[in-house]
């Protein structure tokens, strides 16, 4: 029986403090690029740009209050580095593309 996908949102442990609001909207509006970017490079079967884009949003998504979105990436950064099975790469690119849709103040 297939997984129902989640559609719970995934909010900033900083949603609430008014110092980091600002900063965790404008992660949050640059989204759509960075799944247009996963998308693409993707598509482009550019495995070392993927895991480029899954390093870079592993670091910042942290330091924005997602360490959940930071952990799905970390997973696809290391399917990556360690030559995982396509079909493998494909699960966390989805995993990774599902978070990202989700992510929201």
């Amino acid at each position: 029986m297939a997984q129902e996908p989640n559609a719970d949102p995934v909010r900033s442990e900083f949603s609430d403090d008014p110092d980091m609001r600002e900063l965790v909207e404008v992660f949050v509006d640059e989204m759509p690029d960075r799944i247009e970017a996963i998308q693409n490079t993707w598509s482009e079967q550019d495995l070392e740009g993927l895991r480029q884009i899954a390093h870079q949003l592993k670091g910042a998504s942290g330091g924005y209050g997602f360490s959940p979105l930071g952990d799905v990436a970390m997973e696809l950064e290391y399917s990556i580095r360690e030559t995982a099975e396509i079909d493998e790469i494909r699960q966390h690119v989805d995993e990774l593309v599902d978070m990202c849709n989700r992510v929201s103040l």
